[in-house]
């Protein structure tokens, strides 16, 4: 993966009012930290780190260089996004170099169809792997094309590009191929969602009718009640 250069800024200001007024000015707050050095808090701006990351993802691999004059490769680590506005409220950057090995997570992408009907059922969305810090793939990919039901995808059947290897059990499962249900067993089903949804719904308004129908304090019976 190519890193992407993007320039930041010392953050002075911290806390939540901090973080506020940093995203206000249309930045992001980050933490660079790693390799034993002092955290530092930087800000990034918005939408040169949201270009960066639906470039290569989230592991996309940052050349950072702030106005004091420090240049650093940097990978995001963990990303906060407001999951309304769909912007991004924190970052924690680890810092690597060139040459030096890192265990990260990477998105697996399911290729090809299974058999006809059947359903694929995803257990592990991303994998865990160890590569060097400028060459993390953007993403894996393994093939259920074909796959009838009853067959299962593991880590070990990921392909991985050279120089990555796998940081987790090759025989956790990744992905599931199971037989689609039949018509006949969706009608059957579906009596017992109905009385599901019924019971709910019941249950509910009997809430209703016994908040409504509960009397209210009167003055009389508050000041009886302090009397005692």
């Amino acid at each position: 993966m190519s890193e992407v250069k993007i320039s930041a800024e010392p953050r002075t200001e911290f806390g939540k009012g901090g973080a506020r007024r940093t995203r206000r000015a249309g930045k992001v707050p980050a933490v660079l930290y790693g390799h034993g050095e002092k955290p530092k808090h930087i800000a990034l701006p918005a939408r040169d780190f949201a270009a960066a990351i639906r470039h290569g993802g989230a592991n996309q691999l940052l050349a950072i260089e702030i106005s004091d004059g420090t240049q650093v490769l940097a990978l995001p680590k963990a990303i906060q996004r407001d999951p309304i506005k769909d912007t991004f409220e924190h970052v924690d950057l680890l810092l690597v170099r060139r040459g030096e090995k890192v265990t990260v997570e990477v998105p697996v992408q399911l290729a090809g169809e299974a058999a006809k009907d059947t359903l694929i059922v995803h257990d592990h969305a991303t994998l865990s792997v160890t590569a060097d810090a400028t060459r993390v793939p953007d993403h894996l990919e393994v093939s259920i094309d074909g796959l009838e039901a009853g067959n299962q995808v593991t880590a070990g059947d990921v392909k991985l590009p050279a120089g990555v290897e796998l940081a987790v059990d090759p025989e956790l499962p990744v992905a599931a191929v199971t037989a689609a249900p039949t018509a006949e067993q969706l009608e059957a089903t579906l009596p017992e969602v109905e009385e599901a949804a019924e019971e709910a719904e019941a249950e509910v308004g009997e809430e209703t009718e016994g908040s409504e129908g509960a009397e209210a304090p009167t003055a009389e019976n508050v000041e009886a009640k302090a009397e005692a």
